[in-house]
């Protein structure tokens, strides 16, 4: 982009642009204004730069760029494109496919009104889903049905925080016994549940990564307003 080009965006554009899409666009999902009105900017530049490739920068007007811009914010384009297939697309919630919620919105008050409950307090706990949690009981059961007396009261005492020892002394066997039961329960662990189970069981859901994104991005977005 030449400097001319700059200018043009700097000094004619973005003008237009910060002073219209307020008045006349409306934010979709969580968005707000000040982000529509920067990924305008960007649209803007790349119209810019297109148009002086062509030779025709003296021959499009400032509000003709403005004008196309605002047109396609209205209709969902963004900097990252113009998707109906995406759930968390502005033209697939435009086109009432799917509805992006910020967690900050106000999902119910107290009875007396003088304490709100917000999105991110329904959802920001450590419990794992209900129906996550039940798949795990049932495949913990299918495969202690697999075990012997022996491997199953070692798993009880390793639970209960009691040692190898402890529980060599209980099933009165060696320790040298035992530990080689826990060898044979990891083996028969990972032949049934596959060999990424210890990364499975260590990661992060994606969801929760989500969440802590979003979280980071209102503290930053608070953060430049205070």
């Amino acid at each position: 982009m030449s400097p001319l080009a700059g200018y043009l965006l700097r000094d004619e554009i973005y003008p237009r642009l910060a002073a219209a899409i307020p008045r006349t666009v409306l934010c979709v999902g969580a968005e707000d204004q000040e982000e529509l009105v920067q990924d305008a900017i960007y649209q803007a530049a790349r119209m810019i730069d297109r148009v002086e490739s062509q030779g025709k920068l003296g021959k499009v007007s400032a509000s003709n760029i403005s004008y196309y811009v605002i047109q396609h914010i209205k209709e969902g384009r963004r900097a990252n494109g113009l998707s109906r297939v995406d759930i968390m697309a502005t033209g697939t919630q435009l086109d009432g496919s799917s509805k992006l919620h910020s967690i900050s919105e106000v999902v119910s008050e107290s009875e007396g009104g003088d304490e709100i409950y917000e999105l991110h307090d329904v959802i920001s706990n450590n419990y794992d889903d209900p129906g996550i949690e039940a798949a795990r009981r049932l495949d913990w059961a299918a495969f202690s049905s697999s075990l012997t007396r022996i491997e199953k009261l070692l798993i009880e005492c390793l639970i209960n925080g009691l040692g190898i020892g402890e529980a060599a002394d209980m099933a009165k066997v060696s320790y040298w016994t035992m530990l080689d039961y826990r060898r044979k329960i990891a083996v028969k662990l990972l032949e049934y549940m596959g060999n990424d189970i210890l990364k499975d069981i260590a990661s992060t859901p994606t969801w929760r990564i989500g969440l802590d994104c979003e979280r980071e991005l209102l503290a930053c977005r608070a953060e430049r307003r205070g």
